[in-house]
This record gives structure tokens, C-alpha cells and sequence, in this order.
């Protein structure tokens, strides 16, 4: 049998890395440290060892966890959706979502070298 992996899309899976990094709330990161905090964690958790600290830490504080997701999905909403994707036209009750390829390194603040 082969294992189950799910299917997470990128800023749930950019939230799970910074809610298992070491930025609280409190401290306010920008968007660049919040870029370089998702990426040291995926250096140091690995894909699924963040993953599975997500799990540990609702399963031994479901409370204080599910406000820190919160905080977490918005720092990653606001750290990554600038640089990659723009609001579309409106199409009813819904805004499209127009993807635009990642600029050349070098001509964007934010590069993908800058997080690695």
C-alpha cells in the first residue's frame, strides 16, 4: 500500500512552516523575514517533519494553536500573494485569481534566491 500524501496548496503549506518557526505575533515580521522564516523551517523540519510538529502542537495546545494557525495563514497570505498573483476581474460572487509567473532573479525584491 502507498503512503497517503495530502494535497496542500502552497500558502497552507507556507502557513504550516511559519507556525512552526520560532516569529510570534507580537514581533511583526516583515514580509522578507517572513519569506526567509518559511524557508529555514523547510530546511531545518524538512516537508513532513513541519507537518508533523503541526500535528504535535494541536494535539498538546488546541487552543493557543488554532489562534497561532490564524496568525500564520496571514503572515503567508500577505508575505507571498504580493509578489505572485494580483485580484482578477470580478465574476460574480468570486474574484478571479490571475497567477503570473515568477519575475527573473535578481529583478524582484523577495527573490526565490533570497529565500534560500
Amino acid at each position: 500500500m502507498w503512503p497517503v500524501m495530502p494535497c496542500l496548496s502552497r500558502s497552507a503549506f507556507q502557513a504550516d512552516a511559519i507556525f512552526v518557526s520560532g516569529p510570534q505575533r507580537g514581533d511583526e515580521p516583515s514580509a522578507g523575514q517572513v519569506r526567509q522564516t518559511v524557508a529555514a523551517a523547510i530546511r531545518t523540519f524538512g516537508y513532513s517533519g513541519r507537518a508533523g510538529r503541526v500535528a504535535q502542537e494541536f494535539g498538546d495546545h488546541p487552543e493557543t494553536a488554532v489562534v497561532r494557525m490564524r496568525w500564520a495563514r496571514v503572515m503567508a497570505r500577505e508575505a507571498f500573494t504580493d509578489s505572485v498573483s494580483e485580484p482578477g476581474p470580478q465574476t460574480g460572487l468570486y474574484a478571479l485569481l490571475i497567477v503570473h509567473p515568477w519575475p527573473p532573479a535578481g529583478q524582484a525584491s523577495g527573490s526565490r534566491e533570497a529565500m534560500a
